[in-house]
């Protein structure tokens, strides 16, 4: 057995621009592209494998027909979704359901948990995280007063910060960063804000205010993470957090360094530097940009380089 490499697929968006190409080489579709959907079994972009035995097939199709590949793991759907988003302007203030909510008004859709690393940001960049509103009420009032200022919370971030942004939270990344998002594999998000902007056609896009009220938690709560660092042999791992949907984990290695897989599979994203994987007698090259899967099959295996990965298994 192999690491399983995947293409990943590319969404356009109002507020996406062309850093994806600029930092990862990637071939993006437009000058507005603002996800990379780097390893997806969603219907709305799935990711192919690029060579093996199961060259061609989506990961929707392994899910499918190979669960041998994810330790035998329940489930219809594939439950993780990687992303790389380039917010080359600031996106829409939006929150997302819980997998209750989802599945009764969302045809089945899982809710939305997410956590955000951030690889690169310009100077002084924000995001918005949470909200200052006590009561459904004065959630409403706000909203409908358009007290945007008053209403929602404002955090400067720098390369390397971590964010849990569990279901119900009032977010938003701002203009200038780059970051790499595991979340449930779900495509449910109701817009609360969008700046009042236009598309091309001069149309605005459309708020989800009712339902986002409903999913809002209300007074906010900062989700609370206790990243722990541990160093071995030639990397620095970093356990940013262990959670119901995932645990999300960077390795930094510089050097030759041994692992032991002892999860169902694990999701696997190179953000920075250049190395090589060795399973068995095998070697694969891992740039930056590159995304994989390894499978339950995989016991034993070496990297060896300088570079960062992010990995998440469930």
């Amino acid at each position: 057995m192999e690491p399983i490499f995947l293409e990943p697929t590319f969404q356009e968006r109002i507020w996406g621009g062309t850093t994806l190409k600029e930092t990862f080489g990637y071939n993006i579709p437009s000058t507005n592209t603002g996800e990379c959907w780097a390893i997806s079994a969603h219907d709305n972009g799935p990711s192919i494998v690029k060579r093996g035995p199961y060259a061609g097939k989506t990961l929707i199709d392994l899910w499918k027909e190979h669960r041998e590949l994810f330790g035998n793991e329940q489930g219809e759907k594939f439950p993780l979704l990687t992303k790389i988003l380039d917010a080359n302007k600031d996106l829409s203030v939006q929150v997302h359901p819980d997998d209750t909510y989802a599945q009764k008004h969302e045809h089945g859709e899982l809710g939305k948990t997410e956590c955000w690393y951030v690889i690169d940001c310009k100077k002084n960049a924000e995001i918005i995280y949470g909200h200052t509103a006590q009561t459904k009420e004065e959630f409403i009032r706000m909203i409908e007063d358009k007290e945007w200022n008053g209403l929602l919370r404002r955090l400067k971030i720098k390369a390397g910060d971590f964010f849990y942004v569990p279901s119900g939270t009032i977010h938003a990344l701002g203009e200038g960063t780059l970051i790499l998002e595991t979340q449930q594999s779900s495509d449910t998000t109701y817009r609360v804000y969008d700046y009042d902007r236009t598309d091309t056609e001069g149309k605005k896009r459309e708020l989800h205010l009712k339902k986002a009220i409903e999913v809002a938690t209300i007074p906010h709560v900062d989700a609370i993470i206790k990243p722990s660092v541990e160093m071995k042999e030639n990397v620095i791992i970093t356990t940013f957090i262990k959670e119901k949907f995932f645990s999300i984990y960077k390795w930094d290695i510089k050097g030759k360094t041994q692992f032991i897989m002892d999860k169902p599979f694990m999701l696997c994203s190179v953000i920075k530097g250049e190395s090589r994987l060795l399973q068995g007698k095998k070697e694969y090259i891992l740039e930056k940009g590159s995304h994989f899967l390894l499978p339950k099959q995989i016991n034993k295996f070496e990297i060896d380089g300088s570079c960062e990965v992010i990995v998440s298994h469930i």
